[in-house]
């Protein structure tokens, strides 16, 4: 005979209330039912512990009224409970964005799923199984707190890093620091001033951002001195907090300062010094005006190294500017003063880099020779620096001697400078045009010249026909390729009234523009120009060069009388 087996399905008989009570208390998760009006009318012990209530005070009570509640708010109305929802629809629900009422009025977040009680058809209640989900919670809060941690930290990187490339883009002190100030403003701060020392006891305010008159308010007034005393003088990063800017003012220090800032409705800001190794330079300030977001002390030591960045660059561009002052200054005493001869009008022009070492080996002259011709020079020494300067006036000082000791064709002057160059100068190599005008005060006139690798020179007659004469260009000076150069003269009449402009390459070519480009803008502006006067056509020509030239400029100018032979 068998034994039939009890059936997994319940088929044997009902199960045993002891074993479906012992399960039901053992679960790992809160459990409880409710009936179809939503009372419970059983719970779990891990649901007591979790709730902080006991069972028995759960029973017949409300599930709504008594457990559930949103994270954060009130009691959760019946119509948007998704828990009431189950019993109203049947469907089941799950969510993590819950928390049930503890006994002690804290709110529990959990993870649930609730699904219908159902026989026949029929909704009888609801089961709900719930976790605490609080160190998850707090988890992801960490990992979201780190993640902002890092964002910032990142924010403010890029920013440090934007405002390094920015200070190191222009030696122009001002137009650094309003770099910066757009930079600060609004990623860092709401509006932000710089004031510079130009003195010991003078501070000048130079940016402002956003200025006065695209600001809330009034213009800023003058910083007051006792703050920046402590800036200036102490080298100290000055807080001010929401509290220091809500205090009642108690000296006229002090009210100049609640005036400086209630100027935009600052509510925090912070004063930092602009400082070399050396010295204070002057004060950075920047200004927050919303309550919810105070400097803190991150940010204290964020504007601190910004100062720090700030005041090397300041310093960089005043030591750099020192320095040009001086070499554009060495650079003018090197070149003569252009001779008086009653026929001819000469101009010319000196300009160091917009960029770049400034000055360098750029030079122009024009002398009387012996003979009574009129000798025109335009040279350029190898390289773009105060070396190249000095190497320069060697070089101007040899030509000079060497026309004048014999009158002698262009060539041959070039020829000797050039023989001569290596052995009692320390320059490399050059390119030199060296040019007599020859003819008499009623003309006819030529020009008579001799090409040592430079530009050609440019001539433009007065019907404003502008042309190069590009007829014949040797060897530059002090290029040794073992066979001597032949230099030649080249000869091009000039007719009356005509304008000659030498040049150096520093006017016709700049990084990212070709030569080619720079001569035809040289050459149309000169044909354009040629009815102004001589000085005004310099002074066009050098005021157009080429944006961020890394050269030195020389330009020279001879116009020759409007009138001919017999006129």
């Amino acid at each position: 005979m068998k034994r039939r087996l009890p059936s997994a399905h319940g088929h044997a008989g009902p199960p045993d209330q002891r074993l479906v009570q012992a399960a039901f208390d053992s679960a790992g998760a809160g459990i409880y039912l409710t009936d179809h009006a939503g009372h419970i009318t059983a719970a779990n012990r891990q649901a007591g512990a979790l709730l902080g209530r006991p069972v028995a005070e759960m029973l017949g009570a409300d599930a709504h009224d008594l457990l559930h509640r949103g994270i954060g708010d009130g009691l959760t109305p019946h119509s948007t409970c998704r828990l009431m929802a189950v019993l109203e629809h049947g469907r089941p629900a799950r969510g993590e964005e819950s928390a049930f009422l503890r006994g002690d009025g804290s709110l529990l977040p959990v993870s649930l799923s609730a699904a219908p009680i159902v026989d026949g058809g029929q909704v009888l209640g609801l089961i709900v199984v719930f976790t605490d989900i609080t160190e998850r919670l707090n988890l992801s809060r960490q990992q979201a707190d780190q993640l902002a941690l890092l964002e910032d930290f990142n924010a403010r990187l890029t920013l440090v890093t934007e405002i390094t490339s920015v200070l190191t883009q222009t030696l122009d002190v001002d137009e650094a620091l309003r770099r910066l100030g757009r930079l600060i403003v609004p990623r860092l701060a709401d509006w932000a001033v710089v004031d510079l020392r130009i003195d010991h006891d003078e501070v000048e305010r130079v940016v402002v951002i956003p200025p006065a008159d695209e600001a809330q308010g009034s213009p800023l007034p003058e910083p007051p001195s006792s703050l920046l005393a402590r800036v200036l003088d102490r080298g100290e990063t000055v807080l001010l907090s929401p509290d220091d800017m809500a205090r009642e003012p108690d000296s006229e220090t002090a009210v100049a300062q609640r005036e400086l800032f209630a100027a935009r409705g600052t509510v925090s800001a912070v004063i930092t010094p602009l400082r070399t190794q050396r010295q204070v330079l002057g004060a950075l300030t920047v200004a927050r005006t919303d309550p919810d977001r105070p400097f803190d002390a991150t940010d204290v030591t964020l504007v601190t190294d910004i100062g720090r960045r700030a005041g090397l660059a300041v310093g960089n561009a005043r030591l750099f500017g020192q320095q040009r002052q001086v070499a554009e200054m060495m650079q003018r005493h090197l070149l003569a003063p252009l001779p008086q001869v009653d026929h001819l009008q000469m101009a010319a022009r000196y300009l160091p880099a917009s960029v770049g070492s400034q000055v360098g080996g750029d030079w122009y002259d024009a002398f009387l020779l012996p003979d009574g011709v009129t000798a025109l020079v335009i040279g350029d020494v190898i390289g773009h620096d105060i070396t190249a300067a000095a190497e320069m006036a060697q070089l101007r000082s040899m030509v000079r001697t060497l026309a004048w000791d014999r009158c002698v064709s262009p060539s041959l002057v070039v020829d000797r400078v050039d023989q001569a160059m290596s052995a009692v100068t320390d320059v490399p190599m050059a390119t030199m045009i060296f040019a007599r005008v020859e003819g008499s005060e009623g003309g006819p006139w030529r020009l008579r010249w001799s090409n040592a690798g430079h530009p050609p020179p440019l001539l433009v007659t007065p019907d404003g026909h502008a042309r190069y004469l590009e007829r014949r260009q040797d060897l530059l000076l002090g290029l040794r390729l073992g066979i001597e150069p032949a230099r030649r003269d080249v000869v091009e009449p000039m007719p009356a009234g005509s304008t000659l402009v030498l040049y150096t390459d520093g006017l016709v070519e700049s990084p990212g523009s070709d030569l080619a480009t720079g001569l035809a803008r040289l050459q149309e502006q000169a044909a354009a120009m040629v009815h102004r006067p001589l000085e005004e056509l310099c002074d066009e020509i050098v005021r157009r060069i080429l944006p961020g030239t890394t050269d030195d400029v020389a330009l020279l100018a001879l116009r020759l009388p409007a009138c001919g032979p017999g006129a």
